[in-house]
């Protein structure tokens, strides 16, 4: 009897062992799925670099719209021309209805006001030259920072030059088309 009531606890922890173990490895297959579907999610909807401009919309007008005000300063989205601006360093300033149209086409705007840093235009000019669409570099009078990065709906400032950051705007944001009907685009 005491054999047989030997046996039956050993066959008792055997099976209660064996549902363990089922459980570990459900719970591990589990933690690589959530685990996987977490990153790629998060990579789909990480934020992206800058600050987020609700959009104005991007209605195509015929003449530079007088008296709209754009959300942010230099614009991210709204009222603009129907032609663009080329890409590639320009050495004068683009009307703010012309830039947005770029903005729209998926570029990415590199803008600096200052007139003492010839050595921060030579490298924003080097890293601009990098791409042969879809970034212009070109001043900017009168605008509060030294450098703005504009891209649809998105605005990073600073005061001094920084390569990664700068880059980091332009591969998030560059060729990411904003046209009425692009179900990708904000």
């Amino acid at each position: 009897a005491a054999a047989r009531e030997m046996r039956e606890r050993d066959r008792a922890r055997q099976a209660r062992k064996a549902g363990s173990r089922r459980w570990g490895r459900r719970a591990a297959l589990l933690g690589v799925v959530v685990g996987v579907g977490g990153g790629t999610g998060w990579w789909i909807v990480r934020p992206k670099p800058g600050t987020y401009v609700p959009s104005q919309g991007n209605a195509h007008i015929s003449d530079e719209a007088t008296g709209f005000r754009y959300a942010s300063d230099p614009p991210t989205s709204g009222p603009h021309l129907a032609g663009a601006a080329r890409w590639g360093v320009l050495d004068q300033p683009i009307a703010k209805a012309l830039q947005v149209h770029n903005l729209e086409d998926g570029g990415v705007l590199v803008q600096y006001n200052c007139t003492d840093c010839d050595d921060t235009i030579s490298r924003l000019r080097d890293l601009v030259r990098r791409y042969s669409d879809k970034v212009i570099l070109a001043p900017y009078p009168g605008m509060k920072p030294r450098i703005a990065l504009t891209a649809w709906a998105y605005i990073d400032t600073m005061d001094e030059f920084d390569e990664q950051r700068v880059l980091r705007f332009i591969e998030a944001h560059r060729g990411v088309d904003h046209h009425a009907g692009n179900r990708f685009g904000i």
